[in-house]
């Protein structure tokens, strides 16, 4: 594997109109690591019907910082269901963080949700149950297979944007419109 063309580390993964499985039909996944031994990445566009202020109550952790209460939790895919994982910029240092660089982190350690719940920081978090996970080879096969599109992330699209509209977003980077993309196309 050619590590600097390929690795897709800090890239969006945008399903293809042809998706078949459910779990990434008209999914934006962000890509938190890539490498030979596979990727992981979670599904930014997929917001579940469970507030934070839900989760917190569920898992026993007071939510005394503002603005947060209403977030939304997020699909982030099919592995792990049952886990949290915390995709959050500025990165940090946590008990279980994957540092994707200086400015990203995907956390799946309850600490970090313990210091949101009392100071909000950090500030820009997107919180989901479960990950997207990709075998040593299976991510690059979905690529030749044309399953994905990528694009190089932009974090404003995660941290700024209401989640119906990060796809979109996403699609606008390549200069291209979801909704007239074939069933066929090539890779940025």
């Amino acid at each position: 594997m050619d590590t600097v063309s390929s690795n897709l580390t800090h890239h969006f993964l945008i399903a293809m109109p042809s998706m078949a499985d459910p779990h990434f039909a008209r999914a934006l996944t962000y890509i938190a690591e890539h490498n030979d031994q596979g990727a992981l990445g979670v599904i930014v566009n997929r917001p579940i019907d469970m507030t934070l202020a839900t989760l917190f109550e569920r898992i026993e952790l007071p939510l005394d910082a503002e603005g947060f209460a209403d977030q939304p939790v997020y699909f982030g895919g099919p592995v792990q269901t049952d886990r949290g994982f915390v995709l959050h910029r500025p990165s940090g240092e946590w008990h279980s963080t994957l540092r994707v660089n200086d400015e990203v982190g995907l956390t799946s350690s309850r600490d970090i949700l313990q210091v949101i719940g009392a100071t909000g920081e950090p500030s820009e978090v997107l919180v989901s149950l479960g990950y997207a996970g990709w075998d040593a080879g299976q991510l690059e096969q979905e690529l030749a297979d044309n399953a994905w599109l990528t694009v190089p992330a932009d974090m404003a699209i995660v941290f700024d944007l209401p989640p119906e509209e990060r796809l979109a977003a996403a699609m606008q980077k390549l200069g291209v419109d979801f909704a007239k993309l074939s069933e066929v196309a090539g890779h940025a």
